[in-house]
């Protein structure tokens, strides 16, 4: 068996198989309105390739934070444009690294952000998720437990779905107070900020207005990714505050001069296309899916936990305390069943995720829900297995992948 490292290695291997639900990319059909962009591409070929680059991306920048809601990001026009979010945060890494910077990263979070970080050698602590929980609190909870030089945040969090949005804007107006009395750097990973829109059990505001007129420090990311089904065409966004602009525009240019023009005017197209149907392209088939999983997973050891924020994954606990995320992922795979273990993404101390698994709900309903079903004939299999039987098999399957020369 191949020793994977981190979740994007399982995430390749679970591309091999049909019943993937471990990355969160969009891997869904198009929707009608959807489906006519794509009859489009020629046009917007041809239209991108007798365009300046700066109006193909303002038309970009203008159009995703009109939809965000957030025209603040639009003040001072310093946003930049990198083709994924993981070079925006490798930009990040490195300002870090040139100034010397620790960081507190919220716990749990998606691993390649820590991956990044210490492979910039940046010195990394948890910030625990339920410090912020409370806005009454929050002051400090920070105030006793952070000592890094700057703090990062994932909002909404993957994999919980934890908004500070969902909560009220005196959360953040107490971390931006706090950061700003205690001269530390924000950093915040938007990447699923999009699953808010249209949300009718969130406020959401313009957290740049917040984050500008406090004069506070921040670098903030932002992503296409996750929300349009592109075939992982897509672009992100680097936001600074005014005071470091010049020293992450110093590092970003030096990763890329631009992203394709032809790439940005489709994406803006999907941007414009949630904003006439109200995202229900995105929310339906979360919502269907998500809806689908909690039925069939009703009564079995998963018990999915109900987000903040209705993102593209499903965060499980494992109610048996007999039975870790690890080995039932890898009595899955027997079955094509990919899903993610929580260790990863407890980062600090793996062996609290080993009580969760992460489950991808962004994919065509037909192919999602005899996943699921699978799933749960599969874990009702495990759980009736003695407790022994669950190492036993593991230890074999070990044993098979060294006999079979995969190790």
């Amino acid at each position: 068996m191949n020793t994977l490292n981190d979740i994007t290695q399982h995430e390749v291997e679970a591309l091999k198989h049909d019943y993937n639900m471990s990355d969160a990319h969009t891997h869904q059909s198009q929707s009608p309105t959807q489906r006519k962009i794509v009859e489009r591409l020629p046009e917007l070929w041809y239209d991108s390739e007798n365009r300046r680059q700066y109006d193909i991306e303002q038309d970009f920048l203008q159009s995703f934070f009109r939809v965000q809601g957030r025209p603040w990001a639009m003040k001072n026009n310093n946003a930049m444009i990198v083709y994924a979010a993981s070079i925006a945060m490798a930009i990040t890494g490195n300002y870090l690294l040139r100034k010397k910077m620790t960081v507190g990263l919220i716990h749990p979070c998606f691993d390649n952000l820590v991956d990044l970080l210490k492979n910039m050698e940046v010195p990394l602590s948890p910030i625990e998720e339920e410090w912020l929980y409370d806005s009454e609190t929050l002051y400090s909870n920070l105030e006793q437990n952070v000592t890094s030089d700057a703090i990062f945040l994932v909002d909404p969090n993957n994999p919980s779905g934890f908004s500070l949005y969902g909560k009220s804007r005196a959360s953040w107006q107490e971390l931006i107070r706090f950061a700003k009395e205690n001269d530390k750097l924000l950093i915040f990973d938007f990447c699923f900020a999009a699953f808010m829109l249209n949300d009718t059990g969130i406020e959401t505001f313009d957290v740049y207005e917040m984050l500008e007129t406090s004069g506070v420090s921040y670098i903030a990311m932002e992503d296409t990714g996750k929300t349009w089904p592109l075939q992982d065409a897509k672009a992100a966004i680097l936001k600074t505050s005014a005071d470091i602009y010049d020293d992450v525009y110093n590092i970003f240019t030096a990763y890329l001069l631009n992203v394709s023009p032809f790439v940005l005017n489709v994406v803006t197209q999907y941007i414009c296309d949630s904003e006439q149907d109200k995202f229900a392209s995105v929310h339906g088939l979360l919502r269907r899916n998500r809806a689908i999983a909690e039925g069939i997973l009703k009564g079995s050891i998963l018990e999915p936990i109900t987000p903040m924020v209705n993102v593209s994954v499903m965060w499980c606990r494992i109610k048996s305390p007999a039975i870790k995320a690890t080995e039932l992922k890898t009595y899955l795979t027997q079955f094509g069943i990919h899903v993610l273990p929580g260790t990863y993404f407890f980062w600090h101390e793996p062996e609290r995720g080993e009580s969760y698994i992460r489950l991808a709900l962004a994919r065509n309903t037909e192919i999602f829900e005899p996943a699921i079903r699978s799933l749960r004939d599969a874990v009702d299999q495990y759980e009736s297995k003695p407790s022994h039987d669950h190492t036993d098999w593991c230890i074999r399957s070990a044993g098979d992948a060294l006999l079979s020369g995969a190790v």
